[in-house]
Formats: structure tokens, sequence, C-alpha cells
């Protein structure tokens, strides 16, 4: 199993959480109002003055054979308009 943490900018949210309906993700844990720099590109969402957009960021726990599948409709939403942000991470997971 994996942990895939999905961190996004806030113009996103319906569209991550349409792929996991997709997939059937129904198990997630959800921040809103999440403040980020990304570490390649991009513009800071801090929910300022300067910089007001803010992040958002989704955990959800995903079977093996799900992850390169959320990876791949993850990443082509984030192409689709790479100057908004968009990343996707994983851990692997130990179900206890």
């Amino acid at each position: 199993m994996k942990a895939a943490f999905i961190a996004y900018n806030q113009a996103f949210v319906e569209e991550v959480e349409m792929i996991l309906h997709q997939l059937s993700l129904r198990g997630y844990t959800k921040w809103e109002d999440v403040k980020g720099v990304g570490s390649k590109t991009g513009e800071p969402h801090l929910g300022s003055h300067a910089w007001p957009s803010k992040n958002m960021a989704t955990l959800c726990i995903v079977d093996d054979y799900i992850a390169p599948i959320l990876k791949k409709r993850i990443q082509g939403l984030d192409h689709s308009a790479p100057e908004q942000g968009l990343r996707i991470f994983f851990w692997d997971v130990v179900d206890v």
C-alpha cells in the first residue's frame, strides 16, 4: 500500500476530487488553506496580500496497483495548467 500526498492550488479542488471519485478512492483526509512555496517553479501560495492564492492538500491510502494510475491522472492535470502548482508524492505504508 502507498500513502499518496497531493498538494495543489485551490483552483484544482473539483478536479482532484473527481479523480479520487473516478478511481473509487473514498477514504482520504483533506486540508484546506494550506500555504506553501513550490520547490522548482511557480508562484508562492501564501494567502497574503502579495501572494493571495492558497493550496489544498489531500492524503489517501491506495493499493500498489492504483498508485501509478493516480500519479498519471494527477500529473496530467498538472500539465493542463502547470502555473497553478500540483504535486503528488508517495510513501510506502504498512497495514497493521
